[in-house]
């Protein structure tokens, strides 16, 4: 993952990978992983997504991780929250406000209490493929035995288009997690009028993927 590369993105604010509202997915299907309350969960790659108020408004801890400071000084400042912030060191630092806390800082190097259920929306397509293995061998680390993950993913000719967000099936799914049970809850198929099909792609998907350790 090319740290420089988003850290850009949110400077020049080129962040069309925001969501300006709660996700549809994770709205939809959270109660398929049967969390309860007290329950944690982790955020990988957070950004400044609202689905982190939306998890903490159901979780007793919610984890995000973050590599842009602006990112993440831009979620607190627009849900008008104020943390309670620690630096833990030259790359690394604590944002805690309630139910939630946020760690700005490489993903890779930042290892988090482990937790109950993970969350992603927009990090596993984020990682070129030769990161894959790594950022996923990461995931598992921080999840507690029996844990679940609810994963939203890409999948669309990979050679008509450069990532991110890269394509990644259900084969490489099964491969990065070879232990766990991996079954598609939902496939939305863009139709002729996506941004990505008037780009000249014969399909683009997003796919829902309950995974169960």
């Amino acid at each position: 993952m090319d740290q420089e590369f988003w850290h850009s993105r949110w400077a020049e604010n080129r962040i069309g990978f925001h969501q300006n509202e709660e996700n549809n997915f994770l709205v939809k299907y959270w109660s398929k992983l049967n969390a309860k309350r007290e329950e944690s969960v982790l955020v990988p790659l957070c950004g400044k997504s609202l689905d982190l108020t939306w998890l903490a408004e159901r979780q007793q801890r919610v984890v995000g991780v973050e590599l842009s400071k602006i990112a993440v000084d831009a979620f607190f400042a627009e849900n008008l929250l104020t943390p309670t912030v620690t630096r833990l060191s030259d790359s690394s630092t604590e944002y805690q406000f309630d139910e939630l806390t946020v760690y700005c800082g490489d993903f890779f190097a930042i290892k988090v209490e482990t937790v109950d259920y993970i969350y992603d929306r927009a990090a596993l397509v984020a990682m070129p493929k030769e990161r894959r293995g790594e950022y996923a061998a990461h995931l598992l680390s921080q999840l507690k035995a029996n844990g679940k993950i609810l994963l939203v993913s890409l999948e669309y000719p990979q050679e008509k288009l450069a990532g991110p967000p890269f394509s990644v099936d259900k084969a490489e799914i099964s491969r990065l997690f070879p232990n766990a049970k991996v079954t598609e809850l939902e496939r939305e198929v863009a139709g002729d009028d996506h941004r990505r099909i008037q780009q000249g792609l014969e399909y683009f998907h997003e796919v829902v993927w309950l995974i169960e350790l």
